[in-house]
């Protein structure tokens, strides 16, 4: 992974595994949630954005190479309840939050995109809730934080599916908010964060995002959460969620 803190009190985290289409294993879960606990502890940070390395994924969700080897209900619930828990410390981070999608952001990839407050993408990004697709729902919480964010029948739209979207779809569903120019994503990312940031000290950020934080405490947004991990473990230990994991990685190859 790498982390840098800009000159604006912005903590710019790029998950840095481009020969797996950055896809998340337990290092970058690892790290992840240490930079999420930095910035809780950090009065000055004024925002948090994480982007992938290179330009053909944001994430591609979690690395079936490592987690097909979860084969049993509680395998799968340690894994997928862990994950879940560092997405809603995402959710619930006291600065405003920016997903920097700069290519593909698969099943997991959309469920840490979802957990920020704003998703920006480059121009020709696809974007897609395909955990249906494996016989699976989504399995960290994404499902929830969904249809919190967007209008009823769009969260669900995208979730029944389980169909990839174009960024400009996306956009028009709820789930995009902004579209990048495709050479200059990265600055234009980041200057948006800036814009949006630069009249306010952090301390005013952070008691905006407090009303947003009380509301999702007060829906029980984190038991909810659970209770989506759960089923996702259920189904996960089923022989169809495993023959179709292996189907695409042979597919793959």
């Amino acid at each position: 992974m790498l982390i840098e803190r800009t000159e604006k009190d912005i903590i710019l985290f790029t998950i840095n595994r481009p020969e797996v289409r950055n896809a998340i294993d337990y290092d970058v879960m690892k790290e992840l949630e240490k930079t999420i606990e930095t910035i809780q502890q950090d009065p000055n940070i004024k925002a948090f954005v994480i982007t992938g390395s290179g330009k053909d994924a944001f994430c591609s969700g979690g690395d079936l190479s490592i987690f097909h080897k979860l084969y049993t209900e509680e395998e799968a619930f340690k894994m997928l309840s862990r994950m879940g828990g560092i997405l809603y410390k995402l959710l619930t981070l006291k600065c405003p939050t920016v997903a920097l999608i700069n290519g593909y952001a698969i099943g997991g990839g959309c469920e840490l995109a979802t957990a920020c407050d704003y998703r920006i993408a480059r121009n020709g990004v696809k974007v897609g809730f395909v955990q249906g697709k494996l016989a699976i729902t989504t399995g960290w919480g994404g499902g929830t934080m969904l249809v919190e964010k967007l209008l009823h029948h769009q969260a669900y739209r995208m979730l029944f599916s389980a169909n990839t979207y174009s960024a400009l779809e996306a956009k028009e569903i709820g789930f995009i908010h902004e579209i990048l120019s495709d050479e200059k994503w990265m600055y234009e990312g980041m200057t948006f964060t800036e814009k949006m940031i630069d009249n306010c000290s952090a301390s005013v950020l952070s008691a905006y995002k407090e009303i947003a934080i009380t509301k999702w405490k007060n829906f029980n947004v984190l038991e909810r959460m659970l209770e989506e991990v759960s089923k996702c473990s259920s189904l996960w230990a089923k022989e169809e969620h495993h023959a179709a994991v292996k189907a695409f990685i042979e597919k793959s190859k």
